[in-house]
């Protein structure tokens, strides 16, 4: 495919239908959930994974991907006629996968260009997508790295935890600690700034909670992109409904979160990516 590529991690949590209608090259984090096989667990879909952890006490633990594996992302991109690569990554002060692209970039035969997104889940995917956009109208590799670090400003995240177990065990919630250390029974929000984990607000129940998030949703308006992303929550449907009531005509993007994130967050958790138009 001739142009610019577009690669990413599987953190960004992009449904596959539009990573395959797009394009999209997507590098797997290593997922490990008990005794089951790596290999096995990180190509589990989202749906599965979410089975197979309801059945198991085991904590999901997490491994950026070799720079290798960046290397032959890179390496199919050039293979395939692309003129350069610009690569999308989580937040690297959550993982070392933006450093494992950058060293995998000094091998690559095109230019590539690693770009830290500074979020997660589909607020990463948004950065994905607006990369994709600019590549689609012809934009070079500076034109679409540019697209991908303005699209970045735009995008905030928060999500309403199921649980705190998986947080504090994963080890992502570092200058949050003190927030979560306080609580109770109170139900904590999360949010994705400079990207790391926040305390964002505590809310008293899990209704609330939502509701919560459906405001900050309205206050954010006028939005370019909505999406809920999941840990297989039972209140999804809830949820969905209200945040589409409060927001008629905007499009809702709903996908499950992968077992990347899914693995930090634990499941029930219910997060909200928003981009401002």
């Amino acid at each position: 495919m001739p142009g610019v590529r577009i690669v990413t991690d599987s953190a960004a949590d992009l449904p596959a239908e539009l990573v395959d209608t797009l394009g999209i090259a997507v590098v797997p984090l290593e997922v490990r959930l008990g005794d089951a096989d790596p290999a096995t667990t990180s190509a589990l879909t989202p749906a599965a994974f979410w089975e197979m952890t309801a059945s198991t006490d085991a904590i999901a633990r997490t491994a950026a991907p070799a720079p290798g594996a960046f290397a032959e992302a890179f390496a199919r991109a050039a293979h395939d006629g692309a003129s350069g690569v610009v690569c999308v990554t989580l937040s690297a002060s959550l993982s070392a996968t933006y450093q494992a692209a950058v060293a995998g970039a000094q091998l690559a035969e095109v230019p590539v260009c690693v770009v830290d997104s500074t979020t997660v889940t589909m607020g990463e995917g948004f950065v994905v997508l607006d990369a994709v956009d600019a590549a689609a109208k012809g934009g070079d590799l500076e034109a679409v790295r540019a697209a991908a670090h303005a699209s970045i400003a735009t995008v905030r995240v928060l999500g309403a935890l199921g649980g705190l177990d998986a947080l504090r065990r994963g080890g992502r919630i570092g200058a949050a600690q003190a927030f979560f250390g306080t609580l109770l029974a109170v139900k904590p929000i999360v949010e994705i700034r400079e990207g790391v984990v926040t305390g964002e607000s505590r809310q008293r129940t899990r209704s609330r909670s939502l509701r919560y998030l459906v405001d900050k949703a309205v206050e954010a308006m006028p939005l370019r992109r909505v999406a809920v992303a999941h840990g297989a929550a039972a209140d999804l449907d809830e949820f969905v409904a209200m945040l589409g009531a409060a927001l008629p005509g905007v499009e809702i993007l709903v996908t499950y979160i992968g077992p990347v994130i899914g693995a930090h967050a634990g499941p029930g958790t219910i997060g909200l990516c928003l981009q401002r138009s």
